[in-house]
Formats: structure tokens, sequence, C-alpha cells
């Protein structure tokens, strides 16, 4: 299942990378917060994403850990940064929010037991089938 959400992510943070470069007013969906090097960041995070995704389930859960470490410090340090990571890149409380659900996701992925990951939860074990007669 890591594979799948390898590929999720990977493509969606491509399409949002190339959607960055579109904004004119540095927003996606007047909400979030992007400049050139915030998408740029975006776009090489979805093509490594694609690339683990096409390798298999082992690249994409290493993706996945790697990539949940990250967005983690991403996380903190735009709580910190006063709008900007590392100087780096633009950032503001929508970005830092999606940030932690990216985060959270990816570990959960990249750590989980794998089982569990199609319904996001694992839920109750089916009880087994009574006996035939």
């Amino acid at each position: 299942m890591a594979k799948t959400w390898t590929w999720v992510l990977g493509v969606v943070l491509t399409i949002v990378g190339i959607w960055g470069y579109l904004t004119d007013g540095g927003l996606i969906l007047g909400i979030f917060a992007v400049d050139g090097t915030h998408n740029l960041v975006h776009l090489v995070s979805g093509i490594v994403g694609i690339l683990a995704a096409l390798g298999g389930e082992k690249y994409s859960k290493t993706y996945l850990q790697v990539f949940g470490v990250i967005y983690a410090l991403v996380f903190i340090l735009g709580l910190f940064g006063s709008g900007r990571v590392l100087n780096m890149f633009v950032t503001n409380m929508a970005d830092n929010i999606l940030h932690l659900v990216i985060a959270a996701v990816a570990l959960y992925g990249g750590f989980g037991k794998g089982k569990g990951m199609g319904s996001m939860g694992g839920g109750m074990p089916m009880p087994p089938a009574p006996p035939a007669v």
C-alpha cells in the first residue's frame, strides 16, 4: 500500500509544484503561500515520489519515511520561521497545517504495518466464518 500512497503524493506534489508557478499572487487556492523555491521543492518531492513508486514497494516505503521526516521538520521550522522556512521559502499557517498532515500520512505509510494502510486505521478483524453444516 506504500506504493499507492507514494504515487498519490508524487503526482499531487508535482501538480502543485507546476500550479504554484502559474499563480500570480503567490497563493494556491487563495490559501497556501508559495514562491519559486517552494514550488521547486514540491516539484522535486513529487518527481522523486513518482520515481520511488515506479521502483516498487521497498523504494516507496523508504520515500515515505524520508519524506515524512522532512515534512515534519518543515512543519516545525514553519511554526518558528516567521513566514519563512530556513529563510529559503515562504509559508503560512495553512502551509504549516498541510505540512503536518502530509508528514503524518507519509510517516504512517512508511513506518506502519502495511496491512492497515488500505483503510488508514486497520479496524476490527473479521470474525471467522461459521462452520459448514
